[in-house]
């Protein structure tokens, strides 16, 4: 299970996708949500979804990989659409079974927020699997520096974010070799009511806070040793440029989320 969570990882490639300006990639990201929260029917879903896939097929990430990362929301994706399914009215049930009841409008609810859920999640990796962790945290600074007029510290927030994604693939490592280490002396994670199994948890998570606090104390010497002090007079080593095709992915970016609209309106 933990080999599956994939957010935070970046797979380094030479494609359009990976090429692309991280700001541009970031808005495109955003767009990508705001048509999926706009989307009412299966038409626009089914061009958000074939939007989708010819990003991956650009990106050369693998759909293979996206899918892996579903595996550790797929609980809340199932308990999100069986509240949509069994506790949304309608006019018409399609389905009764003692208390429980279906009706079409939950039906539709149920698939619509599935495949929000699975389409947002799988766009936002695709974003972090073909953007480093440095070129995303410019980008956010580049994009949020309007507000350092109102005093935002925000190359110190798009630097924490940044190196939040990038530990979690750390992290996780070490959980599962920590598991690992336990499971070796004899330790049992599986068996056992619910509060056996959290206080299973215990000899896992004391190593892993640890480890966490070390491992944070070390880049921060690191950073202090280096003599960083935020982005006051700070270089960059490659500067954020938007070229043609960034231009030409933001217009195919706003051109599909007036579409979505337009098919929300005309209720198609």
């Amino acid at each position: 299970m933990l080999k599956d969570i994939t957010l935070g990882q970046y797979f380094p490639g030479d494609t359009v996708a990976h090429r692309l300006d991280a700001r541009t990639k970031i808005l495109l990201v955003m767009l990508y949500i705001i048509a999926l929260f706009c989307a009412k029917s299966f038409t626009a879903y089914a061009l958000l979804a074939a939007v989708l896939a010819v990003c991956v097929r650009v990106s050369r990430v693998g759909l293979r990989s996206l899918v892996r990362g579903l595996k550790p929301v797929l609980f809340i994706i199932v308990f999100t659409a069986l509240l949509n399914l069994f506790f949304t009215p309608g006019e018409r049930y399609v389905l009764e079974w003692g208390f429980l009841r279906v009706s079409d409008t939950g039906l539709r609810n149920a698939v619509f927020m599935v495949l929000r859920i699975m389409l947002l999640i799988m766009g936002t990796f695709l974003m972090t699997y073909t953007t480093s962790p440095i070129s995303l945290t410019d980008g956010l600074e580049r994009l949020l520096n309007w507000m350092k007029r109102l005093h935002v510290p925000v190359h110190e927030l798009a630097m924490m974010m940044s190196i939040a994604l990038r530990f979690i693939p750390t992290l996780i490592e070490e959980t599962d070799k920590i598991m690992s280490a336990q499971k070796a002396r004899g330790a049992d994670f599986e068996s056992g009511g619910l509060i056996q199994k959290a206080k299973a948890l215990i000899p896992i998570l004391v190593p892993l806070f640890i480890s966490a606090f070390r491992r944070a104390d070390e880049l921060a010497t690191a950073m202090e040793c280096r003599c960083y002090h935020g982005g006051e007079g700070r270089t960059k080593l490659r500067v954020l440029r938007y070229e043609a095709r960034d231009y030409v992915a933001l217009t195919a970016g706003a051109v599909i989320l007036a579409a979505v609209i337009v098919m929300r309106n005309l209720g198609i």
